[in-house]
């Protein structure tokens, strides 16, 4: 298991949020963890989970780059990471409270890249939970 580096920052309408990039083992996940800086236990965990047609790590990505048919994302561009807080803002998925809230970031994906155009409307909800 590879531990995420130090905390980026990024300003959003004045609120400084705290970011970094990770990947862990076993289940291959690449994620984006996202928190106010004034709340340092409200975590809010992006995750992109490895599978069929999912790509997290391995040539030719780099780390923090993850790959679906349709697109791909450099999760360590501050562009990307702010593209994908302001989607999660709107869907109501960022953590404000204590403790680490997980979501599911392929529909996030799928919706920056145009890659779920076809597959119609979807809700990425916390991981493995209603």
């Amino acid at each position: 298991m590879r531990r995420a580096r130090a905390p980026r920052r990024l300003t959003v309408d004045g609120r400084v949020w705290l970011w970094n990039v990770g990947h862990t083992h076993p289940g291959c996940r690449t994620y984006v963890t996202l928190r106010p800086a004034e709340a340092r236990n409200a975590l809010t965990r992006l995750v992109f989970e490895s599978g069929p047609g999912r790509v997290t790590a391995g040539f030719p990505y780099g780390a923090g780059e993850v790959a679906a048919a349709g697109g791909h994302l450099n999760l360590n561009e501050p562009g990307v990471v702010r593209r994908l807080l302001d989607l999660a803002a709107a869907r109501g998925l960022l953590s404000y409270g204590n403790g680490v809230r997980e979501v599911d970031a392929w529909p996030l994906f799928d919706e920056l890249t145009g890659a779920g155009e076809d597959r119609g409307p979807s809700d990425p909800g916390p991981l493995g939970g209603p």
